[in-house]
């Protein structure tokens, strides 16, 4: 059996305005709307693309978090994921040890593609495929906007700052997503019904066997500065004007 295992995240959803708790603590959390991390949803999506296309027989999805990141996993179901694991844990964790976590997965389940976003909308370290990689001693391919299977290898194009950059890797392998590598499927509501029986598997975090410790400390959140009002100018040599006055040019 040909498997790919991808990881779906829980955050807040793109659409919602970020506000920072008054005691700089975090963000707000209460009362807001959760979704899968976009990056993640285009990631199993491009797993679901390659499934219909023959080139792999099962698709797990991965979530990581309080119970409920469950909901994002039954997202992911309707979507057409054919079983689910939550790993559960109630504290944040970081990249590393989000990695170590996956790694125990990998050496469970066995994938020839793990297929993850490039980034959590969240946090945007971009770090946890190149980790796990790593860790698996296994090629990646970061930052994919097209995917291409050729028996034991995978043909990536990837989003790169001068361009796109063409690679091939051996399976088995470690892909992130990029934006432009798929647009994600609607879930209809007879998948949503359908995904209600299908097996969601639920481990706990203590069961891992991994390094879960910090490395980092986070001392405070803080808002961004709020932005200054604009200037109106009449011409090109009264914006030149304001800006020697500003010492910019």
């Amino acid at each position: 059996m040909t498997r790919i295992l991808v990881g779906l995240k829980r955050v807040m959803d793109f659409n919602v305005r970020v506000r920072v708790k008054p005691d700089g603590t975090g963000v707000v959390t209460e009362g807001v709307k959760m979704s899968i991390n976009p990056f993640d949803e285009i990631a199993l999506e491009e797993a679901l693309r390659i499934r219909e296309k023959g080139a792999a027989t099962e698709v797990v999805v991965v979530g990581i978090g309080p119970p409920d990141v469950q909901q994002q996993l039954r997202t992911g179901l309707a979507m057409g994921a054919d079983r689910a694991i939550h790993v559960q844990s109630h504290g944040a964790l970081e990249s590393l040890a989000v990695a170590r976590i996956f790694l125990k997965l990998v050496q469970k389940e066995s994938p020839q593609i793990v297929l993850l976003g490039k980034q959590g909308i969240d946090d945007d370290n971009n770090q946890t495929g190149q980790m796990l990689a790593a860790l698996w001693d296994r090629p990646q391919a970061t930052f994919a906007s097209r995917v291409e299977l050729n028996g034991a290898t995978a043909r990536v194009t990837r989003e790169v700052d001068a361009g796109l950059e063409i690679i091939e890797v051996d399976l088995p392998a470690v892909i992130t997503s990029d934006l432009r590598l798929n647009e994600p499927r609607y879930v209809k509501l007879p998948d949503i019904m359908k995904a209600k029986k299908k097996p969601l598997e639920t481990l706990a975090i203590e069961t891992m066997g991994t390094d879960l410790s910090a490395q980092f400390r986070t001392l405070r959140f803080e808002p961004p500065a709020t932005r200054q009002k604009g200037v109106m100018v009449r011409d090109v040599a009264e914006l030149v004007a304001a800006l020697k006055q500003k010492g910019l040019v």
